[in-house]
C-alpha cells in the first residue's frame, strides 16, 4: 500500500510545503521564497521571516495538495520541521502542521530539519541506502554525520562555532556581494585566481573531523578592511575563489578522512553549501582517486524545501515516530538527540 506524506517546512526564511509517494517520489513541491525582502538588511531578519510565514503557510500547503492531486483524506501524514531553526519561523510551522494533523484527524510526524536535508539526497538517487557518510553543510550547520539508517544518526564532526554558510554570507557581504551571497562568491570565483591570496585552514586540537570557519571569515574581512584603508585596489574575484577553494578543502579534507577511518565507501552531500561548484567538484574528484561513491542533490534540492521534510517524515512514519499537540519548536537540537 502506498503512503503519502505533507512535509512542512518553515525553519528559516523558505515556507515549503510537499506531497511524497513512498518517501522518494515527489507529487509536488512549493516554495515560497522571502530573499527578496531580507535582501536589504543583509541576512534573515527572524521577526519579519516569522510575519511571512505566517501569511504564507496556509496557500503553500493548500497549493502543494492541489499540485499532488490530492486531498487531506488521501494524506497518510503530516510531517513538519520542529527543530532547529528560528524559533519564530518553527513555531509557525508546527503550530499550523498541529492544527492541521487534528482537525484531518491524521498522524504528526515530528522531523529534524538535519534529516531532512540529508534525505534530499534520496528523491535524486533511487539506489542510496544506509549507511553512508554525510557532509550537511548550511547556513546554520556543518557537520559530519553517520546514517546509520534512515532515522538513526551519528554526528562525528561538526562546526565549533560559524557554520560554511554563514562563512560564505558573511565574506559576500564584505567583498559587497548581496545577499544571500553563496551563490555571488561562486560566480566570483569562476573569474578570480584561486592562489593569490594564501588563507588559513583552522584546525581545532583535539578533534580531527571538527570544523572551525570563524578564522578563515575573519582573515577575508581583515584582507579587505586593510585595503580599504590604504587605498589598495583588492581583487574581489580572486579573493572570492580564495575562500571558496579554503572553504571546500576544509570540507571535503575532513569528510574524506572520516570515510577513511570509518570504513565508508559511500559518501553523500546536503545543504544549501552542497549547491556550491567549487565544493562539488573537490568532492567528486577526492572521492573519485579513493574509490568513494558520491550522491550530490540536484541544485534545487540544496536549500530549505517541503519535498525533503515530507521525504525524511515518511521514514519516520514508518519507524512509529508521532507527535500529539504537546509539540514544540525546539531552537537547538542535535541530531542524535531527536
Amino acid at each position: 500500500m502506498s503512503v503519502k506524506i505533507l512535509g512542512i517546512e518553515s525553519s528559516c526564511d523558505e515556507t515549503a510545503a510537499s506531497v511524497s509517494l513512498d518517501g522518494r517520489t515527489i507529487l509536488s513541491n512549493i516554495v515560497a521564497s522571502q530573499v527578496e525582502e531580507h535582501k536589504k538588511f543583509g541576512g534573515v531578519v527572524p521577526e519579519i521571516a516569522s510575519r511571512r510565514h505566517a501569511e504564507n503557510i496556509l496557500e503553500v500547503v493548500r497549493a502543494a495538495l492541489d499540485e499532488a492531486k490530492c486531498g487531506l483524506p488521501d494524506i497518510d501524514g503530516i510531517a513538519v520541521t520542529y527543530a532547529p531553526g528560528l524559533i519564530g519561523a518553527l513555531l509557525v510551522g508546527t503550530s499550523f502542521a498541529k492544527g492541521l494533523a487534528m482537525a484531518a484527524d491524521k498522524p504528526l510526524i515530528p522531523v529534524h530539519h538535519i534529516a531532512g536535508h540529508i534525505a534530499s539526497n534520496y528523491i535524486a538517487h533511487p539506489d542510496l541506502e544506509p549507511p553512508y557518510l554525510c557532509l550537511v553543510a548550511s547556513g546554520g550547520h556543518s557537520q559530519i554525520t553517520e546514517v546509520l539508517s534512515y532515522t538513526k544518526f551519528r554526528v562525528i564532526g561538526r562546526t565549533r562555532d560559524d557554520a560554511a554558510g554563514e562563512a560564505f554570507d558573511k565574506c559576500a557581504r564584505v567583498l559587497g556581494y548581496p545577499y544571500p551571497g553563496g551563490v555571488h562568491i561562486d560566480r566570483a570565483a569562476k573569474k578570480g585566481d584561486p592562489d593569490k591570496y594564501k588563507l588559513p585552514i583552522p584546525k581545532v586540537t583535539g578533534s580531527e573531523y571538527d570544523f572551525s570557519f570563524s578564522g578563515l571569515k575573519t582573515a577575508v574581512i581583515n584582507l579587505a578592511h586593510n585595503a580599504e584603508q590604504k587605498g589598495e585596489t583588492l581583487d574581489s574575484d580572486s579573493l572570492a575563489a580564495s575562500f571558496q577553494k579554503t572553504a571546500a578543502e576544509m570540507l571535503v579534507s575532513k569528510t574524506v578522512e572520516a570515510a577513511k577511518a570509518f570504513g565508508y565507501k559511500t559518501v553523500a552531500v546536503a545543504g544549501g553549501v552542497s549547491a556550491n561548484s567549487g565544493v562539488r567538484e573537490l568532492m567528486l574528484h577526492e572521492c573519485g582517486k579513493r574509490g568513494i561513491k558520491v550522491y550530490l542533490p540536484p541544485l534545487d534540492l540544496c536549500g530549505d524545501n517541503g519535498a525533503m521534510i515530507a521525504c525524511q517524515g515518511y521514514y519516520d512514519f514508518l519507524d512509529g515516530k508521532r507527535a500529539d499537540e504537546s509539540l514544540n519548536a525546539v531552537a537547538t537540537l542535535s541530531l542524535e538527540d531527536i
